[in-house]
């Protein structure tokens, strides 16, 4: 990949998008460009369609999506649904209409079945029924990854899908009414701890098992099918490594300094038992995380306390 290409990141602003501008300036990239949700509308098609004729990106990394975790997928169906189509829908076309060659949509494991064998390979896609609490998201996403195989298909262009296990680090949502459950226990611990090591409530039996992924590795594997051609459509991308939502939630107190109880709050739902990605075949083409959970939870509590007050600014 040509250094001075034009590489346009939508969703710049957000935990993966910032991390992969940074590691494409770390990487020498001289003409990296974004756009706030303000200057660019990505749910207008117009307005998308203006943008690209005027800049003419040679590249697009589609790091933009309504994201959000059990309880605003399930209070905001209609939302995470169309607007999330809007977004990606109007990305994906315009750069086939306006001659780009490369693009790496970002999607979510949440893509695959609710009760698929595990680890989850990429084959499974709907092979069967979603998990309901954020099926609305991974229709969304469905439609993306889909998309981008017809159009490798029908113009032969290189468009590829990558779908994250779950995503945590630096730059992520702190906001427990939108949050994910890992930074969602971060911000819970540390507000428990300053209250005199008050107990901290968790949703659910702790008994679900989740892999992590540090956002700075998920860039690199977007550096990754930038620098590569890979020859299939779709690639999962994590850890290849699990753990229960409890042993998740001990580490995370460890981490934080809490010394109180933990109270797990099984009226609430779980949601999948397991999403455990299969990676063998990005790893079969080179590429492996290198941020282990420990560390990344350390530096993801370290880049919270150097922030803490800015998270609270996120609203639906």
């Amino acid at each position: 990949m040509n250094k001075e290409a034009k590489i346009y990141i939508a969703g710049h602003r957000g935990m993966v998008g910032s991390a992969i501008w940074r590691i494409l300036e770390k990487e020498g990239y001289t003409n990296v460009i974004g756009r706030t949700s303000k200057e660019l509308d990505l749910r207008s098609q117009v307005d998308v369609n203006k943008f690209f004729e005027a800049e003419k990106p040679d590249v697009v990394i589609d790091a933009a999506a309504r994201v959000g975790g059990i309880l605003a997928n399930n209070d905001f169906p209609y939302q995470f649904l169309m607007e999330n189509m809007q977004i990606q829908n109007n990305l994906i076309d315009a750069a086939l209409q306006h001659g780009v060659e490369k693009l790496i949509f970002l999607g979510s494991s949440c893509i695959y079945p609710k009760f698929a064998p595990q680890p989850l390979k990429e084959d499974y896609l709907l092979t069967d029924s979603l998990e309901p609490t954020n099926e609305w998201y991974a229709m969304a996403k469905i439609t993306g990854v889909k998309a981008c195989q017809a159009i490798r298909k029908q113009f032969g262009k290189d468009f590829v899908s990558l779908m994250p296990t779950n995503l945590y680090g630096t730059h992520d949502n702190f906001d427990l009414n939108t949050s994910h459950v890992l930074p969602a226990m971060i911000r819970k611990f540390h507000e428990a701890k300053q209250d005199n090591h008050a107990p901290v409530i968790l949703w659910g039996s702790g008994t679900p098992m989740r892999e992590f992924l540090f956002v700075d590795d998920m860039a690199s594997s977007v550096i990754f099918a930038l620098e590569n051609i890979l020859p299939e459509h779709l690639y999962n991308v994590g850890t290849g490594e699990d753990l229960t939502i409890k042993e998740l939630a001990e580490l995370i107190q460890k981490t934080v300094g809490h010394q109180g109880e933990i109270i797990w709050d099984s009226s609430k739902p779980d949601g999948t038992p397991r999403k455990l990605m299969d990676i063998s075949k990005m790893h079969e083409l080179g590429w492996k995380h290198q941020v282990e959970l420990a560390e990344g939870i350390q530096r993801t509590y370290e880049w919270f306390l150097e922030n803490e007050g800015k998270y609270k600014e996120v609203k639906l």
